[in-house]
This record gives C-alpha cells, sequence and structure tokens, in this order.
C-alpha cells in the first residue's frame, strides 16, 4: 500500500505542474495585462510601465510562471490587486468554509445513494420515491433549488436560518442549522448522479454467481445486499467520487452565493468580477491540487473497500 502511495504521489506532481501551468497561461491570455486592469482603462503608459516594471509583469511569460510557482511553493501567493491584502490572508479563512461544506456534500450524497439503493425496500417498494429525488436532484438547478428550500424551510415553516453562515464559536446547534440547507442544496445533484450509477452496477452485480450463491445458502436480503453486492457496485462511486472534486467547487461558487457563505467560492466570484488576477490563481491551484489528492484517494480506497482489486 504505501508503494502504491508514492508512486501516484510521483505521478501527481507532473500532473499538479503541467495543470498549473495550463491554468496560468489561460488566464493571462483571456484577462490580457494585470497593470491595465489595475489602473483602468485611462491609465497612463508610463503608469502601466510602472507597475509593469514593479510586479514583473514585463518579463516572458514563462519565466512569471516560474516566478509564481516559486513563490506559491512558499506559500506566497502575492498581493491582492483590488485590497493590496495578502491572497493567503484573503483565502485562508474561506477554506474551512468550503471544505465542511464540499465535504458534508459529497459525504452526504454518496451515503445517501448508496444506501437508498442498497436497502431492498428502496429497491423494491420505495423505489419509486428514490428515483424521483435522483430526478429533483439532477434536473432541478442548483441556485433554484437552494431558493427552494429557503422558501419551505427557512420563510415559510421558519425552521431554519435564511442565509448566512455561523461559526462553531457560536454553537453547535447555531452552525448546524446553518449548514443544513446549503449542505442538502450543494449534495442533491451528485446524489442523482451517484444513485443513477450505483443502481444501474448493483443491478449487474445481482446476476453475478457468486450472489446466487449467497442467496442459496440461505442468507436474508440484508446480508447478502449489504455484505456481498455493495462492495463490488460501489466502485463506479467511489470513482466518480473523485471526478467530481472540481465540480463541487463549481457548485459551492452557486451554493455560497445563495446563501451568503464567506467561502472560497464566493471569493472566486468577487475575484473574477474584479479581474484579481492572483486570487483566482490561488484559487485555482487549491482547486487542481484537490482533484488530484481525490482521485488519489479514491484509487486507495479501491483496496478497502474490495480487497480483491490491486492497482496496477
Amino acid at each position: 500500500m504505501l508503494t502504491v502511495i508514492v508512486r501516484r504521489l510521483l505521478l501527481a506532481i507532473p500532473t499538479m505542474i503541467a495543470l498549473t501551468a495550463l491554468l496560468f497561461f489561460s488566464l493571462t491570455a483571456l484577462l490580457g495585462s494585470p497593470a491595465a486592469m489595475m489602473l483602468g482603462q485611462d491609465a497612463s503608459p508610463e503608469a502601466v510601465a510602472a507597475i509593469n516594471a514593479r510586479y514583473g509583469f514585463d518579463k516572458p511569460l514563462p519565466a512569471q510562471y516560474l516566478d509564481w510557482m516559486v513563490s506559491a511553493m512558499q506559500g506566497e501567493f502575492g498581493r491582492s490587486h483590488t485590497t493590496q491584502q495578502s491572497v493567503a490572508s484573503a483565502i485562508l479563512p474561506c477554506i474551512p468554509v468550503t471544505l465542511e461544506l464540499a465535504l458534508l456534500a459529497i459525504v452526504l450524497a454518496s451515503f445517501g445513494a448508496v444506501i437508498s439503493n442498497t436497502l431492498p425496500i428502496g429497491r423494491g417498494a420505495g423505489a419509486p420515491a428514490v428515483v424521483t429525488l435522483n430526478l429533483i436532484g439532477i434536473t432541478v438547478p442548483n441556485f433554484m433549488l437552494g431558493i427552494s428550500l429557503i422558501f419551505v424551510f427557512s420563510v415559510w415553516l421558519g425552521w431554519l436560518p435564511t442565509t448566512g453562515w455561523a461559526p462553531w464559536s457560536e454553537g453547535i446547534a447555531t452552525h448546524i442549522a446553518h449548514m443544513i440547507l446549503p449542505v442538502l442544496t450543494l449534495s442533491a445533484y451528485y446524489f442523482g448522479v451517484f444513485s443513477i450509477v450505483y443502481r444501474a452496477e448493483y443491478k449487474d452485480v445481482e446476476k453475478r454467481l457468486f450472489i446466487q450463491a449467497a442467496r442459496a445458502k440461505g442468507l436474508s436480503r440484508s446480508r447478502v445486499a449489504f455484505r456481498h453486492a455493495m462492495p463490488n457496485a460501489i466502485l463506479p462511486v467511489i470513482t466518480y467520487m473523485g471526478l467530481t472534486m472540481g465540480q463541487l467547487t463549481g457548485g459551492a461558487v452557486v451554493t455560497e452565493s445563495v446563501f451568503s457563505m464567506p467561502g472560497t467560492g464566493r471569493l472566486l466570484v468577487s475575484s473574477i468580477a474584479s479581474h484579481d488576477f492572483p486570487v483566482m490563481l490561488a484559487i485555482g491551484m487549491m482547486i487542481v491540487i484537490g482533484v488530484v489528492l481525490m482521485n488519489l484517494l479514491a484509487d486507495i480506497a479501491y483496496t478497502f473497500v474490495n480487497p480483491q482489486i490491486r492497482i496496477d
């Protein structure tokens, strides 16, 4: 297992370098001159040249990328062009908010999809309800679902807060109350996707000989489902979990905006609106690292869920 982890990490390093280079050059080509964006359209050529020389924007793009990578590896991402605050100090308070939201959403979606489609009732009398939830999660847009949940549970019933975010210091109950609706909103789409993938794989696993043998031994339906069928049917879900990290960040942008949560998604929206180049780069680098690490964890999780699988 240790050899597998080390080998995957060594493969992940060039992948992350290539992706960050693509991110850097794409943003540079898309946004144009950072100095012109900082000073505005009415800036004089002399002022633009001074800013270029000060921040190194007059260097060739490969040299700029190398300078940025060296600084980023040391934890220095520069300063925001709009607030002049260090990028690290702007992003660090936002990371726990988005990380908690994303992790809770992915856990709820995966566990909900697996359990609801593994229980005999979820594949029998309760199947129409599960399928309806799948369709709602996949078809209803993220922002519309969030607004609908706010109307029902906050405005109409008055059970939960409308928007905002509460730190743990304000109390566990208060914090959880503010997290319920955002987590449900963000997890709905992934619940639908995971559920469809898992249900299709589960039907295929049910036809295999070892499942029929387990039933012939007289094992209960629940034992056959959870002990024999689930470890084999869950593998595609693990794959999708690793691939959805980047999508989760995109969904978090909408969710955090709808519920006014101070996370990296909302910060990314404001940085795009203000063309804040360093903040966009730093958040993009976080997303790249997160996607690579999630895929690494998905590969490792295969051997824990089903020991018969060997990673080549």
